[in-house]
């Protein structure tokens, strides 16, 4: 392999043979699908769309991108790939800290499981070489417990620990990944699909230096950095200790989207609620916070550590995010930002999306607003949430149905329209009646909905790279399409979303060219992840979402106006999905043959 930026060597891992093997790196698929998401996608697409997602036959990957672990800024992600257990479409799931670059400087670029073991089990990675060990005395373990262990057995220093909680084990189908710095691979249950396969943790030892990754053109690639940071340095949202990103973390938006009306606000029956001044960013920062941290190569350090120093809720963990803090928080009419605390601290031990269960709560909180349950949980009731969490993740009584996720509670209880759900995955924290770009985003997203498919909240609230109103549907298919294939790249680059925020694609396909030797245009990306973007969809209409009604937003959005500043709005979906599969070139939402010839996907 000829491409700068890789170790040109990926892992194989037969879980039910116990069998590690290893491989080079397809050069012609790299080139074409450039690393991280979209080489992930490639692999499951090439594993066949029709697998159950807890069979053997599902496969699993970890994948870093061409600049992993470098010194491009953001540069420290880790895309998880597999078939979702909650959606049953294509789903990929992204993890920050130093775990993607610790891979990659042990000399591995790309990890990709198969089968299932018949015992609990972990991979252990130093110097280019793996090894099953047994994990039996693991299984059953919190993170935190499971991270300690293999501290205390393989040292602090240079360590990263990838791991199920409980949730995983018990295939809570939005369980996810967490690793020692507590940050998550949250979205899709790629957790659940790991402890279907008994596969508690991926455990890396590497240092970075004499490793890092080498780019084919080392001065070019050196100016092509310094551009990069510079924007991010300068950004608005991103500039170190000045940006709101980087001064309130993720939390900023708490304000701003409430004030607007579009935050979702107790199972999203209103966008606008006083009481979420209790969990802002501003509030949370004066009263909890105890650290900024960061990951790999970062300068943004957006991760806000908070502290509840005392009372029922006494706990500290990293980080009070605007998604977790939404999700548990207006979304199911919490103020209080010290039981939200805990709750994602109950999240991270034991391994599960935030966003689902707090979506999942609020379903049940209005199924029993409404009679159609009898097990008692009212909006607000901190208490009860924390016992029915704990119920969801070893699958007790009403947990066991919790655990399903939003959709299949819903349907359980008896009214399928309480589940704000698009292709079985809850919606993130943005109303779509109040920013009707992203309620398009919603219903296109290839992984259920989702914020960070196209993320056109930075155009229709940031004006970033330019304002449209939030309020206008038309015009929105066209901008959709431009954030979708941009993140697309960026996803697959393995560089931080946040990056977007400053960076263009000028930006990436600087770093890119210069880092493998290949050398691409602005243009050249968009066309790359436009290319990444169909073969998802294609991958999906295969799996069996092939109408257009799967594209679709829960009638609440579509039938029911908003309040506060977006008082008397619905999402417009009849307008701008029309707009948007003209300008994708689908027919109902199906990527036709010649589209597929014309991207080079077939």
């Amino acid at each position: 392999m000829n491409l700068g930026g890789f170790k040109n060597r990926e892992m194989l891992v037969d879980l039910s043979a116990g069998v590690v093997d290893y491989r080079p790196i397809n050069e012609e698929l790299a080139r074409t699908y450039i690393g991280g998401r979209g080489l992930g996608v490639k692999y499951v697409y090439d594993n066949g769309a029709q697998v159950e997602p807890f069979s053997e036959d599902n496969i699993l990957c970890l994948m870093t991108g061409p600049v992993t672990g470098s010194r491009s800024s953001m540069s420290g992600r880790l895309c998880m790939v597999t078939k979702s257990p909650l959606t049953g479409t294509v789903t990929d799931s992204h993890m920050g800290g130093w775990s993607a670059a610790r891979l990659k400087w042990s000399g591995i670029d790309n990890v990709i499981f198969k089968g299932a073991s018949d015992k609990p089990v972990y991979l252990y990675i130093e110097n280019g070489q793996g090894e099953l060990r047994d994990a039996s005395e693991l299984w059953g373990q919190g993170t935190r417990a499971t991270v300690k262990a293999m501290q205390d057995r393989y040292g602090k220093e240079d360590l990263s620990v990838i791991c199920i909680g409980q949730a995983g084990e018990n295939l809570v189908r939005y369980a996810g990944f967490m690793n020692e710095h507590d940050r998550a691979a949250g979205r899709g249950g790629t957790g659940a699909v790991a402890g279907s396969k008994k596969l508690k943790a991926i455990v890396i030892k590497a240092a970075q230096k004499g490793n890092m990754p080498q780019p084919a053109q080392d001065e070019e690639y050196k100016k092509a950095n310094q551009k990069a940071l510079k924007a991010i340095m300068e950004g608005g949202l991103t500039a170190p200790k000045k940006g709101g990103l980087s001064v309130y973390g993720t939390n900023v938006l708490t304000s701003i989207i409430n004030e607007v009306g579009a935050l979702p606000t107790m199972n999203s029956k209103f966008t606008h609620w006083d009481g979420a001044e209790g969990h802002s960013g501003e509030t949370v920062n004066a009263t909890l916070l105890v650290a900024d941290n960061t990951c790999h190569a970062c300068p943004v350090a957006c991760k806000k550590e908070v502290e509840v120093k005392e009372g029922k809720y006494k706990t500290r963990v990293e980080s009070f995010e605007y998604e977790s803090g939404w999700a548990l928080g207006a979304n199911c009419g919490v103020s209080d930002a010290a039981p939200i605390s805990y709750l994602i601290n109950m999240c991270n031990e034991h391994g599960m999306d935030t966003i689902e269960l707090g979506n999942t709560l609020s379903c049940m909180m209005e199924a029993y607003e409404r009679g159609l349950t009898e097990e008692k949980v009212d909006w607000g009731d901190a208490d009860r949430m924390i016992e029915l969490t704990e119920m969801m993740v070893f699958r007790k009584g009403v947990g066991d149905i919790l655990a399903e996720g939003t959709a299949r509670a819903a349907k359980a209880f008896g009214d399928e329209n309480l589940a704000m759900c698009v292709k079985g995955q809850a919606i993130p924290a943005y109303d779509p009646r109040g920013i009707q770009g992203i309620g398009l985003g919603y219903a296109t997203s290839n992984r259920g909905a989702c914020h960070l498919r196209g993320y056109t909240v930075a155009s229709e609230i940031a004006g970033i790279p330019m304002p449209t109103d939030r309020l206008v549907p038309e015009g929105k298919g066209e901008l959709l399409k431009v954030f979708q294939d941009l993140l697309a790249f960026s996803d697959s680059m393995n560089i931080c979303k946040f990056s977007s925020f400053s960076e263009n694609a000028e930006h990436y396909a600087e770093q890119y060219s210069t880092m493998t030797g290949v050398e691409v245009t602005a243009d050249d990306v968009m066309k790359i992840g436009e290319r990444i973007y169909n073969l998802e969809r294609h991958y999906n209409n295969l799996a069996g979402f092939d109408k257009r009604e799967d594209d679709h937003l829960p009638k609440r959005f579509t039938d029911e106006p908003a309040s506060g500043n977006s008082a008397g709005h619905v999402s417009r979906m009849d307008v701008m999905l029309d707009e948007y599969y003209q300008v994708r070139g689908w027919v109902d939402g199906v990527v036709p043959q010649e589209k597929l010839k014309e991207l080079k996907i077939v």
